[in-house]
């Protein structure tokens, strides 16, 4: 099976193809760290990918992206793309927490505890705690200091360094945002099924800060 995976739930926007049989096996892969301006970019990124795979569009059998946690305009982006590449080729469209896909793709967090962070802005972190790799709390929002009294010290933490600096936590290397094969990872037992994917819900965790006017 080949797979388009998009994120962007972090401020890393993430694009690639994959191969999906005994395992998962990246194809074409970009990271590009950027805060604002997905919709811009996004389009290119998955044609540049499709390219160096060798992947036609035709021959993709499904989509996945990441749900978040992240912030609303980003993470909008990404699904709403997802969602039309999706549409537009006839294809299952599957939807993955983003902090699955980050603890997915790091070896180290499938074996004892592990905790993902990730920053949610307004001085706060998205997070969720695992065992063996299987989500057990979360995801979440919360100031650093009232998670940090209720922590308990995890074997492995991964996602953005800074946030798990102020929980006094170091977080492994290289996993601010998801990679495509841990997407991809994440979405296994979905794009097994047979059945039509569940709907893509964004994990938002709160309201946006942009809110309509009261009228007069």
């Amino acid at each position: 099976m080949l797979v388009l995976a998009i994120d962007t739930a972090t401020p890393v926007l993430v694009v690639g193809v994959a191969r999906v049989d005994e395992t998962v096996s990246t194809l074409a892969e970009r990271r590009v760290p950027t805060a604002r301006g997905h919709a811009e970019v996004l389009s290119g990124l998955v044609l540049d990918c499709l390219a160096e795979a060798d992947v036609a569009r035709s021959a993709l059998e499904a989509v996945v992206v990441g749900c978040g946690p992240g912030p609303f305009t980003g993470l909008r982006v990404g699904m709403a793309s997802a969602a039309a590449f999706a549409d537009a080729l006839g294809l299952p469209a599957v939807g993955v927490c983003s902090l699955d896909a980050i603890v997915a793709g790091c070896a180290d967090a499938q074996r004892g505890t592990a905790l993902a962070v990730t920053d949610a802005r307004r001085r706060e972190i998205y997070w969720a705690r695992y065992a063996d790799g299987v989500r057990t709390d979360g995801p979440a929002v919360q100031a650093p200091a009232v998670l940090a009294d209720d922590l308990d010290r995890p074997d492995t933490v991964v996602g953005s360094p800074d946030h798990a600096g102020l929980l006094g936590l170091t977080a492994h290397p290289d996993t601010e945002a998801p990679t495509v094969a841990g997407l991809v990872t994440a979405a296994r037992e979905a794009l097994a099924d047979d059945r039509a994917p569940e709907p893509l819900v964004p994990l938002y965790l709160r309201r946006p800060d942009a809110v309509e006017r009261a009228r007069p």
